[in-house]
């Protein structure tokens, strides 16, 4: 069976992975792209930009994937609901190139956008969702792209088989933590952590054989 992977997946060190308040002109709230320059300055972003040990994880978030599984919070800003033009942030060619299935207690009619990418709204359950977006991956792994509601909910469904959060040094103070409610995941994954230059570390989660 496919797993289901997360990657590049940062928080703060207090635990948050955005922001608030999420606008349309703030997509991460008083966060900005803090949270993210550790992968804006690889290779993996910019073909001038680094290698090393960001740049290996980073690449990481592509490979062998079928599917994506986002939530509501990621696909647009508070009120998207109501706009019938809104497509995503990403422009008329978004980033994901594979079919990707978007959480909303208010679907609307799928969106094939350029690149390969078609956008699917679905009012499901965690193990619902993945149970669809693995039927279009053909074999191949299912990312949960986030946010971290949508991560923790899958985490705590026990649904996750690999996850990549890396820890920047930054402090938000609010927002959405990932790690609320999350107890004792030690117990079900080996955990693996790697410090970087940049000052980012990258752990890693692979579910244990025996979970």
């Amino acid at each position: 069976m496919s797993l289901a992977r997360i990657h590049n997946f940062s928080i703060s060190l207090d635990g948050f992975a955005t922001g608030e308040p999420q606008t349309a002109e703030t997509p991460f709230g008083h966060a900005g792209q803090r949270l993210h320059q550790w992968m804006f300055a690889t290779r993996f972003w910019d073909a001038g930009g680094t290698t090393g040990v960001d740049d290996a994880f980073a690449q990481r978030h592509s490979q062998g994937l079928g599917a994506e599984i986002m939530g509501a919070n990621k696909f647009g800003p508070p009120g998207w609901h109501d706009d019938p033009d809104w497509k995503g942030w990403w422009g008329p060619n978004p980033p994901f190139h594979i079919p990707t299935f978007v959480l909303t207690h208010r679907p609307r009619a799928s969106m094939e956008m350029e690149g390969g990418t078609t956008f699917h709204f679905l009012d499901a359950t965690p193990a619902e969702a993945l149970r669809t977006a693995r039927e279009a991956a053909g074999g191949q792994d299912v990312r949960i792209g986030g946010g971290p509601t949508v991560v923790r909910d899958f985490l705590a469904a026990g649904l996750v088989d690999h996850m990549h959060v890396v820890q920047v040094p930054v402090v938000l103070g609010r927002g959405v933590r990932l790690w609320d409610g999350l107890e004792s995941l030690e117990d079900t994954y080996d955990i693996e952590a790697v410090s970087s230059p940049s000052g980012v570390t990258h752990l890693t989660f692979t579910r244990k054989a025996s979970s």
